[in-house]
């Protein structure tokens, strides 16, 4: 039985929204690490922030299953998920078309996430890990498609040996895992296609 407090807080004009929604999505991703602000246009249940629950209400369906960590498992979050997109939920990491991630400390490795295949590299996992903060400080460096030259970014808190887990998940390339940063009020995307070290670049 789902909630009641999970039926509320989606998108109040949906077409118009989740439109809004997709397309800063797609600004993200095409300029990795670029801080892109989300409208207050949900609210979900704790703990889901803002944009991350906007993210998965705008691209998730029946068709893409989404993982949640086990402390939001039989949770309104959940209910709320379920309720708003349709989609079906696992804990199957591998499985998943998309990941929630409220506890980056306890975050699986991004390599437990489906990382497609070579027929079929788009089949593959889109993590949002919910973070306090994201800003142009100084903390990663990265490079690749889409940035010139090099973009500085800071997140925090970010799962343990992040840097190293996503140079091994570039490796990969055209398959890979994709990852949304999503703190309280925005979003910076970091696609499986960008190279991220510690530090400002030299």
């Amino acid at each position: 039985m789902i909630a009641g407090d999970a039926m509320t807080g989606g998108f109040a004009d949906p077409v118009f929204q989740s439109q809004t929604v997709f397309r800063k999505v797609l600004d993200a991703f095409a300029q990795p690490g670029t801080i892109v602000e989300i409208p207050n246009v949900v609210q979900a249940p704790a703990p889901l922030n803002v944009p991350a629950a906007a993210f998965i209400a705008a691209l998730a369906d029946e068709g893409t299953p989404i993982f949640v960590e086990a402390a939001m498992a039989d949770s309104a979050a959940m209910d709320w998920i379920r309720f708003h997109t349709d989609a079906p939920i696992t804990r199957e990491p591998g499985a998943a078309s998309f990941a929630i991630i409220a506890d980056p400390a306890q975050m699986p490795l991004l390599s437990a996430f489906g990382s497609g295949s070579a027929e079929y590299p788009d089949r593959s996992t889109t993590l949002v890990i919910q973070v306090e903060k994201v800003s142009r400080e100084t903390g990663l460096t990265l490079a690749g498609p889409g940035i010139d030259g090099s973009a500085e970014l800071s997140a925090h808190p970010l799962p343990p040996g992040f840097v190293d887990q996503m140079a091994a998940n570039r490796a990969l390339y055209p398959r890979g895992v994709d990852v949304v940063l999503a703190s309280p009020t925005a979003i910076a995307a970091l696609p499986r296609s960008v190279r991220i070290e510690h530090g400002r670049a030299a």
